[in-house]
């Protein structure tokens, strides 16, 4: 059945949360919560932030940077090799038109 959600529970940072989600996402949830847990706790043990509420925004802030940074690198990735898809392209249409010279010369 479409839309059908299934609760699921988390922990993060000693506490449970019941999250609803559709049963094909329930390991990918399970993984996040587990994933953000970690992070949390690796800035619980720095000892810089204190609180929970703290911590999930630091939390946060680390995980959306990364996000950025990453995809940033990616568009620049994309970009990188798009100029190159171009550059054999040109180096291609350059060796057929050779090619092509060379075949009519002949005749």
């Amino acid at each position: 059945m479409s839309g059908e959600l299934v609760p699921v529970t988390v922990s993060i940072l000693g506490k449970e949360y019941k999250v609803a989600c559709p049963p094909e996402e329930q390991s990918a949830l399970i993984a996040a919560a587990t994933f953000l847990d970690g992070r949390m706790r690796e800035i619980r043990e720095s000892g810089k932030v204190i609180g929970s509420e703290r911590i999930a925004v630091m939390a946060a802030l680390n995980l959306a940077h990364e996000f950025l940074d990453q995809r940033q690198g990616r568009i620049r990735f994309c970009s990188d090799m798009s100029e190159r898809v171009q550059a054999l392209n040109t180096r291609i249409d350059l060796a057929m038109r050779a090619i092509e010279a060379a075949d009519t010369s002949r005749d």
